[in-house]
């Protein structure tokens, strides 16, 4: 990702202490490469509890399948209600059919 994109600018991080003793050290590394700005930290306390409210529905729907016996059908299942639960969002892309979007990223 950082070879296509390049370094991030800002990362969201939770309190945790790890994840900020890791961006500090990719800063050092970033900086014996030359690179003159650093990645800034924004802290959330509550980011755990942001991520997993959008997961709520998918946890709610597969709960009751008593889960899965394959990785690729669980994973079809997955995308399947996470692709369907974001054209209910109303957060497809802009000028794709949403139907079309549903079958490139279910396939």
């Amino acid at each position: 990702m950082l070879e296509c994109n390049g370094p991030p600018r800002k990362i969201v991080i939770d309190k945790s202490s790890a994840n900020t003793a890791g961006i500090k050290a990719i800063n050092k590394m970033l900086k014996g490469f030359g690179c003159p700005i650093p990645i800034e930290m924004v802290r959330r306390k509550y980011l755990n509890n942001i991520a997993e409210q959008d997961h709520r529905f998918i946890k709610r729907r597969t709960r009751p399948m008593l889960g899965f016996k394959a990785f690729a059908s669980a994973a079809a299942t997955l995308d399947g209600i996470e692709v369907a639960h974001m054209i209910r969002k109303g957060q497809p892309t802009p000028r794709i059919c949403p139907f079309r979007q549903f079958a490139e990223l279910a396939a």
